[in-house]
């Protein structure tokens, strides 16, 4: 079985080696900033078209997976 493809990577020849969303120039933190000010993902999704909602969703997922794995048990 073979590990599931991430939605971004790192390139140091693209914005510096900034976690982008694969196939694009767009960071991840632009998303992550867009949902902190409360804009919807949709509005996201028109602003930067290359970015594709599962895109978008998988690396949502993997902040919550990396999020839930780091909070301590009561």
């Amino acid at each position: 079985m073979t590990a599931p493809t991430l939605p971004f990577h790192r390139d140091p020849d693209i914005l510096g080696g900034a976690l982008v969303f694969v196939g694009t120039r767009v960071p991840v933190q632009t998303l992550l900033e867009y949902l902190e000010a409360g804009d919807p993902l949709d509005e996201f999704l028109s602003d930067f078209p290359t970015v594709r909602r599962e895109q978008a969703v998988a690396a949502l997922e993997v902040a919550k997976d990396l999020l839930l794995q780091q909070l301590p048990t009561t």
